[in-house]
């Protein structure tokens, strides 16, 4: 029986796994979406959930406990006093992932990462939306000029 195991592995030693995951979250709070791997993304999101919930209480306690995990004091700020209170009235499912297709390089694949309040405001940054197909249209042909009458 596992004890103590929290996620994914992701290929990396603890130390290097924690410091991807707060820097995921801390790249999230600053931007409030981020694309990345869907490993990472759902390895992430309990960690970034919990963290929300923490800011949402905001007592002493839960903020310590938020700068164990976010070092960036203006980001912990943002956290308590701008996304917490968007989210006061929901019970859960704070974040998003919306699928983008894979990765060019070596065909990972992507998601974008955001918060749920994201849509109803305006967010600088819109998901991408799936390419459709061009309608092809033939091209127009050149008519012949007209001549006119040679007058003699």
């Amino acid at each position: 029986m596992p004890h103590n195991v929290f996620g994914k592995k992701l290929n990396r030693d603890t130390g290097q796994r924690q410091a991807l995951l707060k820097g995921l979250a801390g790249a999230l709070i600053r931007s409030q979406a981020i694309e990345t791997t869907e490993a990472k993304a759902k390895a992430a999101l309990p960690m970034i959930e919990k963290l929300i919930v923490q800011a949402r209480r905001a007592r002493l306690n839960d903020i310590r406990q938020i700068e164990s995990v976010i070092l960036d004091k203006d980001l912990i700020q943002k956290l308590v006093h701008e996304i917490a209170p968007k989210l006061k009235d929901k019970a859960g499912g704070f974040l998003r992932l919306i699928k983008l297709g894979n990765r060019v390089g070596d065909n990972a694949p992507m998601v974008r990462m955001e918060f749920t309040f994201s849509t109803l405001t305006a967010s600088p940054s819109q998901p991408v939306k799936a390419k459709t197909k061009a309608k092809t249209q033939t091209p127009l042909r050149k008519l012949p000029a007209k001549s006119s009458p040679a007058k003699k």
